[in-house]
């Protein structure tokens, strides 16, 4: 707890909310991005709301009502220039405490590529998105021999899937038992469709790797848009919390794309209420403790 609250001492020191005990809240999932159609395609019609630019600047105030003292700026395009562009967000806004950028792992020269962005002690991780790519991607040896590069340098790797892509991602941590992984969005399950069965044999079945981590994010996105209740999350936070626990899960929002389904305020308190009865232990680690630990913040 000292590491932390030393660490933190700059933050925003207004008084303590919810799920924030003494340690700091960290939020280990949003992104930043300056919008254009062609660099962000995935953004779609459906997604209006996304086609704008999204700063730091667009969160500060989000993040002071939420009480929130720091978060991890995740990729959401695939060139090594936005990992640039995260890296100088985050001089210029302190609120940035670490970057999961994108590098092409699938490179011959990966290990250079890897050494030149290790100048920049801001990047800890890096992620690949994954879910738009065919069911074999995880297992390509391309895509392996980068991701085994990576533990040199003491990254992380988001594992960015839908959940029909589980028993290949279950393949994948088993190749690589000393690289620490996270989980996104608890894997994208079918809430929409109240389908759990399989998703959450499999998640159990991951979730055995003590190496492998899970983000409470982007669930929003996966119910009805706008139109969920909570307790249409229970039955899935039931899941990762009886699978990983409280030691392995991380507090994030998916922010800006959240938007789509809610706010900012829901999530997190959709969470603190699903925390009511824990320890104030155990909400401190999902709430900041695990994201500074994993990510060494």
């Amino acid at each position: 707890m000292k590491m932390i609250k030393n660490y933190f001492d700059d933050a925003d020191s207004s008084p303590s909310g919810g799920g924030r005990e003494g340690g700091a809240v960290i939020d280990s999932h949003v992104h930043f991005w300056k919008y254009d159609r062609k660099t962000y395609d995935w953004i779609d019609k459906s997604m209006k709301t996304l086609q704008q630019d999204y700063l730091p600047e667009h969160l500060s105030m989000v993040v002071k009502r939420n009480n929130i003292d720091g978060v991890v700026a995740v990729q959401a395009t695939q060139t090594e220039m936005e990992t640039h562009f995260l890296v100088e967000l985050a001089k210029t806004h302190p609120i940035i405490k670490g970057v999961v950028g994108w590098i092409d792992l699938q490179a011959d020269n990966i290990r250079e590529r890897l050494q030149y962005f290790s100048q920049y002690p801001i990047i800890k991780g890096y992620r690949h998105v994954v879910q738009g790519e065919p069911l074999d991607f995880l297992a390509r040896p391309n895509f392996r021999r980068g991701v085994a590069a990576l533990q040199a340098y003491n990254y992380r790797y988001d594992i960015l899937i839908f959940h029909h892509q589980l028993q290949p991602a279950i393949d994948f941590v088993r190749a690589f038992p000393d690289q620490p992984f996270v989980i996104d969005h608890c894997a994208k399950p079918d809430i929409r469709h109240k389908n759990i069965d399989e998703w959450k044999r499999q998640m159990n079945e991951i979730a055995r790797f003590p190496n492998v981590c899970c983000k409470l994010s982007g669930l929003f996105t996966e119910a009805n848009w706008k139109e969920w209740s909570a307790a249409d999350f229970y039955p899935y936070l039931d899941v990762v919390f009886e699978a990983f626990g409280p030691n392995r899960l991380l507090f994030g929002s998916d922010w800006p794309v959240m938007l789509l389904s809610g706010i900012y305020i829901q999530w997190k308190s959709l969470l603190e209420k699903y925390m009511e009865n824990f320890s104030p232990e155990d909400r401190e680690k999902v709430f900041g403790i695990n994201a500074v630990q994993f990510y060494n913040l």
